[in-house]
């Protein structure tokens, strides 16, 4: 087994696809081979830039390791046997994973992430609460992101009835994000585990959150989507969700509020309704013998209504004062889509936004190149010469950045133009 600090090194390269760095790990067979290759190699078995590889320099891997040791952290390769199979199977998968806790078997237990808005409404809240607490009273492990709202509100509830809670940040392991759940981040890490694909100490950065909700679906059989507006982060994780081939429910919401526009649209379309923890956890009986339930009584102990309420008002109020303030007559300038509010993808309109071109992969890169005009996804994939696949999570990224809007007809357009 090569060393750990090989690994790192080769998840830390920046500007090439995870996908081609996978591709070059299997023809050289370890990570330790693909660091003493010489450049003729990586110009051999590369298309593009390969710069990255050129860099040899260890200390940011002996650094991370020293932080996991310090931190009780643990690193998970690709190759490990307690990688998840499931995760393994993605069209790009992690090639580590930093875990803090103990990350249960997913690939032999029911894993149903669970996802929402951060910006929710109590009846949300509470919903994303019941859900949680039913599916792992029925045997569910819950996956979710450990964000303010719903998230949260999940994770809760699934401690709540004795679960297991697996978090996957869009930050270090070790980063508590929002700070005010580091009570909920203490009590996941005991009863199951905290993983995130990057080093201890990476801060919460808006672009680190697209890339973090592949993980979610991916450790998962099926998602569970509570409350998503039209824009969302948690609509992504749906979206990547299909395209893993796994199973997408979703909680009926109102007619009438922004907060469900998304989510209630994924039901006119096709997703099925979970209105209880049964409904999500049924279809998983036959797949997970012994290990899927039906109990008799799966609904939640309710609290007090002084102790409910106050516990939806303390939420709400939060999540209130995070709720970015309307603009007044003028206009605030607008941002660089990578420094965007996290989760949080602002509209982008129809003016260029500029990007620096190393801060894209190169499948990120290719799929802009060729979308000078408006054009058809299927034109994408012919132009840019990338697998569909690559092709549809690049654009997933690019849209949850706000470089790249989607319109109907499965046609895309970019507001992006690159920084000389």
């Amino acid at each position: 087994m090569a060393e750990l600090k090989y690994w790192l090194w080769l998840a830390g390269r920046r500007g090439i696809a995870r996908t081609k760095l996978l591709e070059l790990l299997d023809h050289l067979g370890s990570p330790e081979e693909v660091y003493f290759a010489r450049e003729d190699v990586y110009r051999r078995l590369l298309e593009g830039d390969f710069g990255s590889l050129m860099d040899k320099s260890l200390t940011d891997a002996r650094a991370a390791l020293r932080e996991c040791d310090e931190k009780g952290l643990s690193v998970l390769t690709i190759r490990d046997a307690g990688y998840p199979t499931r995760l393994a199977n993605i069209f790009d998968p992690p090639l580590v994973l930093y875990t803090a806790g103990k990350l249960p078997d997913l690939d032999d237990q029911p894993a149903v992430a669970m996802v929402g808005t951060r910006s929710c409404t109590p009846y949300g809240l509470v919903a994303a609460e019941k859900l949680g607490y039913e599916i792992a009273r029925c045997g569910g492990v819950i996956v979710t992101g450990l964000a303010r709202g719903i998230d949260s509100a999940a994770a809760r509830g699934a401690l709540r009835a004795g679960g297991k809670v697996v978090g996957v940040l869009g930050c270090g392991a070790d980063v508590v994000y929002p700070r005010s759940n580091a009570p909920l981040f203490a009590d996941v890490a005991a009863s199951g585990a905290i993983v995130s694909e990057f080093p201890p100490g990476t801060p919460p950065e808006g672009k680190n959150f697209p890339i973090r909700n592949r993980i979610i679906s991916g450790l998962s059989v099926g998602v569970v989507l509570i409350e998503a507006p039209e824009r969302s982060g948690a609509l992504i994780t749906a979206s990547l969700a299909l395209e893993q081939g796994r199973d997408v429910f979703v909680v009926p919401g109102n007619i009438d509020a922004p907060s469900c526009l998304g989510s209630n649209r994924l039901l006119r379309e096709g997703a099925s309704p979970a209105m209880c923890g049964w409904d999500v956890m049924a279809p998983y009986e036959a797949l997970f013998p012994g290990k899927v339930r039906n109990p008799d009584d799966t609904s939640m102990p309710a609290l007090d209504d002084d102790a409910a309420r106050e516990l939806v008002d303390r939420e709400m109020n939060e999540i209130r004062e995070k709720k970015p303030k309307k603009p007044g007559k003028t206009a605030p300038p607008r941002r660089d889509p990578i420094k965007k509010d996290v989760d949080n993808a602002p509209e982008p309109g129809y003016i260029d936004i500029l990007v620096e071109r190393e801060s894209l992969t190169l499948d990120e890169r290719a799929v802009l190149e060729v979308l000078d005009t408006r054009r058809h996804l299927d034109e994408i994939i012919v132009r840019s010469q990338l697998p569909a696949q690559a092709v549809l999570s690049a654009l997933t990224s690019l849209e949850i950045m706000g470089c790249v809007t989607q319109e109907p007809g499965k046609f895309f357009a970019a507001h992006v133009r690159f920084k000389d």
